[in-house]
């Protein structure tokens, strides 16, 4: 308000035609003054300008932070068809606008092309002489200069129409500090609505994958990048991709940045990188780096703990990230980072409360239930020993026969419950069991299944890839030829090879017809050979049917 009353009081002592013109400032000003939007603003402020000075063609150039060009330029007056003619927009680098940004000073010429700090005009450009041009002070800082051109009717701008743009260009001032304040109250408004929105769906209960996934979407939305990328710490000390949001992401998810590159040290150190051009920056190394222009590369911190670094690229061309957009991007990689923390904490407790449930489950089906059926075998034994009727002994004898077979079951579960995180999703153990229900559905019954010692962390990824073959084929042969009513199967990682090696033993029983004399052996050759390549062996017996029928698989391998 101090800067408009000053600018104000310049008008005292004009002429009677001047002061007439004092309610048409006042209009103007109030016009300008309307409104929050920054790019409407700008465009309001050329507009009016060139009204109240009767001026043909008015434009505003923004100074760029480095204070040596412009940044942005709007126009009043130029038509679409004369700016496809022109080109591209003054970079304020050179000429009369070069001039006003080195030397912020009002300035008004009879004749701009005489100037000689004119540069000339591109091809295309309309003619222009007469030339008004002011500074915009912000808050006490140079925004930019107002330009005025081609005064109509053919005359000069006067004292006058310099005294009104000045107090014009005052207003401007205010309007657009009031604007861009606007406008970075809403911008902090929308950062942090995304960081809330990232913590929300991270604390949701998503995996690892999916939480950075939701980190790199809403970085790049809040940027307004062209992706949103998260990388994490690899084996080798570099950084390497594992998230990305982008319209077209082929070829960036992977990437690697070696440890050697000059920001790799930067990143992991907690500092943030900022690159004008991706393109043509020394330090951007990778393949994807001539993709992108301007990019922040921010470290996921929390707590003095780097977890990875979120990357948020422009296209090639597109313009550069301000000092406010840096300090909010960096606030919310500082807030992600938290997130993750939290919803890293929270899975290891979720994890922590299954893993408690299932050793209670584990307890409880080992000291009770196991020990009930236990002593419900005992009490049939003795019935049996007291049965008279053959029939009675026979049926008592199976019953625990199928108790024994059901101990042995929920020891199985016991132990699979008790397994550590690491060997549970996709372990031997899980295999095998697949395996089993995949051939229950041909068989008509569901094969049994027990596991001995810890088969998912003891057997490797070779052996285990061959004996689930092993029990396929032996599966396989069980229903083409046995016509079996009953296999149990038995995985024992805790077997003794011949020669004193440590291996694992896939047991198949069936209560079939057996191995007929004379028949195929073409299967029973293939398990053979699979063993005997790992320096193990197959080999086959009787099974459990009813005198000995029934076919008994044995294969071994090294662990």
């Amino acid at each position: 308000m101090r800067a408009a009353t000053e600018a104000t009081r310049s008008l005292q002592g004009l002429s009677s035609e001047l002061t007439a013109r004092v309610p048409q400032l006042l209009e103007a000003m109030r016009t300008v003054g309307a409104g929050f939007d920054l790019h409407i603003t700008l465009d309001r402020i050329v507009e009016t300008a060139a009204e109240l000075a009767d001026a043909r063609y008015a434009a505003i150039g923004i100074i760029d932070d480095a204070r040596e060009g412009l940044s942005d330029f709007v126009t009043y007056g130029v038509t679409a068809a004369e700016h496809r003619r022109i080109g591209e927009l003054p970079d304020g680098h050179k000429g009369l606008l070069g001039a006003l940004i080195h030397d912020p000073q009002a300035m008004r010429l009879a004749d701009l092309t005489q100037d000689p700090r004119s540069a000339g005009f591109p091809p295309g450009h309309p003619p222009m002489r007469t030339f008004l041009g002011v500074p915009i002070r912000v808050q006490g800082e140079i925004f930019g200069n107002l330009y005025l051109t081609e005064k109509r009717g053919g005359g000069q701008f006067s004292e006058g129409d310099l005294h009104m743009v000045r107090v014009l260009a005052t207003e401007a001032g205010i309007a657009i500090g009031n604007a861009r304040l606007y406008a970075l109250t809403r911008q902090r408004e929308h950062w942090i609505d995304g960081s809330v929105a990232v913590t929300t769906e991270l604390l949701a209960g998503s995996d690892v994958d999916d939480a950075l996934a939701v980190v790199a979407e809403q970085a790049r939305r809040l940027a307004d990048s062209a992706a949103g990328i998260v990388l994490l710490p690899d084996e080798e000390g570099g950084l390497e991709i594992v998230a990305v949001s982008a319209d077209d992401p082929t070829g960036i998810m992977g990437t690697q940045i070696p440890p050697d590159s000059p920001v790799t040290a930067q990143l992991l150190a907690g500092e943030p990188v900022f690159v004008d051009d991706s393109a043509t920056d020394p330090r951007m190394i990778t393949a994807i780096a001539p993709r992108f222009g301007p990019s922040m590369m921010l470290p996921l911190k929390s707590d003095g703990r780097v977890l990875g670094t979120l990357a948020t690229p422009r296209n090639r061309g597109g313009r550069a990230f301000t000092a406010a957009e840096r300090t909010l991007a960096t606030q919310f990689a500082a807030q992600a980072a938290l997130a993750l923390v939290l919803a890293d904490a929270q899975r290891d407790r979720e994890r922590l409360a299954v893993f408690e449930d299932r050793d209670r489950i584990a307890r409880d089906l080992h000291d009770l239930v196991i020990q009930r059926l236990f002593a419900t075998g005992m009490l049939l034994e003795s019935a049996q020993r007291r049965a008279e009727v053959p029939e009675v002994t026979q049926g008592i004898g199976k019953a625990v026969d199928e108790l024994d077979v059901t101990i042995q079951e929920i020891r199985t579960a016991i132990f699979a419950l008790q397994q550590g995180p690491a060997e549970a999703p996709s372990g031997l153990r899980t295999r095998v069991l697949r395996e089993i229900g995949a051939a229950a559905v041909p068989l008509g019954f569901q094969p049994s299944a027990h596991f001995v010692g810890p088969v998912d962390s003891r057997v490797g990824e070779l052996t285990g890839k061959n004996l689930i073959a092993a029990l396929r084929e032996a599966l396989s042969n069980a229903f083409r030829h046995a016509r079996a009513s009953r296999i149990e199967v038995v995985v024992d990682a805790t077997v003794a090879l011949p020669d004193g090696t440590d291996g694992v033993r896939l047991t198949v029983t069936d209560d079939g017809v057996g191995v007929p004399e004379g028949g195929r052996r073409s299967g029973l050759k293939n398990l053979a050979k699979r063993a005997e390549s790992l320096g193990g062996s197959s080999v086959h017996g009787p099974g459990t049917g009813e005198e000995g029928t029934g076919t008994r698989v044995t294969w071994e391998a090294p662990l």
